[in-house]
């Protein structure tokens, strides 16, 4: 199905209803900053496996993204973060980037392996960070990417939709997203460094 969300000013009934349908091991598409973007709970292994399925990766070894409210719960799922680190990161989010970190065991337990390092997004988006807030813990998410080898990201919602119907639960379409994927930061080293070079800039 497809829910029509005004991006600014979400329907909590429909925020409420998308909360159902990921409480249930859902599959759903959200819109980002940047990119939409596959959406599972954090808390469903069976969602996750439908996840690394749609991605065609391996899920002992695939590389999602929590999606967080903001900054405060993310040491719930990394070790502690250099004071250098959480300076950039707190002047970068929210925003389009996304920081690799060192995972603890929360992270492991998540995806039932020795997880050593999670992806950390806070998207300056309202619905996403509505829907966080009413979940009440991050998501775990991973790009749309295109079949189109020429164009990397479908950008219609209607689109993706078509696309992947038989795959989703749900997209949430809030009108055309970008196409341009978020900065990728490594923080696990002693300085940081730019894996990938999306729509951030530090």
């Amino acid at each position: 199905m497809i829910i029509e969300v005004v991006a600014k000013n979400p329907d909590l009934r429909l925020i409420q209803k998308i909360i159902k349908i990921l409480d249930n091991d859902g599959l759903i598409v959200i819109p980002t900053d940047t990119i939409y973007a596959f959406a599972v709970s954090i808390n469903s292994k069976k969602a996750l496996e439908k996840l690394a399925k749609i991605k065609d990766v391996n899920l002992k070894k695939a590389n999602f993204s929590l999606i967080c409210e903001d900054l405060k719960n993310v040491s719930l799922y990394t070790k502690p973060i250099d004071k250098k680190i959480f300076r950039m990161m707190k002047s970068s989010l929210p925003g389009p980037f996304t920081f690799i970190l060192k995972a603890n065991n929360s992270v492991s337990k998540i995806f039932q392996t020795n997880k050593k390092e999670v992806g950390i997004r806070v998207p300056d988006h309202y619905f996403v960070k509505t829907l966080i807030c009413e979940i009440g813990h991050p998501i775990l998410c991973s790009s749309v990417n295109d079949e189109d080898k020429i164009i990397q990201y479908t950008t219609d919602p209607k689109t993706i939709f078509e696309r992947h119907e038989n795959e989703v639960d749900a997209v949430i379409d809030c009108g055309y997203g970008k196409n341009v994927a978020s900065t990728v930061v490594d923080c696990t080293k002693e300085e940081p460094i730019i894996i990938r070079q999306g729509a951030g800039k530090i």
